[in-house]
């Protein structure tokens, strides 16, 4: 008898909201997280241990299109840290294209 196996289910929560979500073979999963003033935040499988915090961004912004969070704080990254290690997803200035005539 041959067994297909198929991809595996994962349950997927946020530890700033109550945002959940069930997927099937899916390597990572974002949502926009209210508890973390409307930003694009990664969710964890369901039971992990983690703390997710948003980093400011420190530095002058001058004329810079920066990702602000709902509360209209300028932000530099969102942190994800487990037992294991830390990841970051990172909200890079927006690059813009100058054309000039002539």
């Amino acid at each position: 008898m041959t067994v297909i196996l198929g991809p595996p289910v994962v349950k997927w929560s946020c530890p700033n909201c109550t945002e959940y979500a069930v997927t099937i073979g899916q390597a990572n999963r974002f949502h926009t997280c209210w508890g973390l003033a409307g930003l694009t935040a990664p969710m964890v499988p369901a039971g992990t241990r983690v703390k997710i915090e948003v980093r400011e961004r420190e530095d002058y912004i001058g004329t810079e299109d920066v990702q602000y969070d709902g509360n209209g704080r300028p932000v530099m990254s969102v942190v994800t840290t487990r037992d294991d290690g830390q990841d970051c997803a990172v909200y890079a200035p927006t690059a813009h294209v100058v054309r000039s005539e002539g």
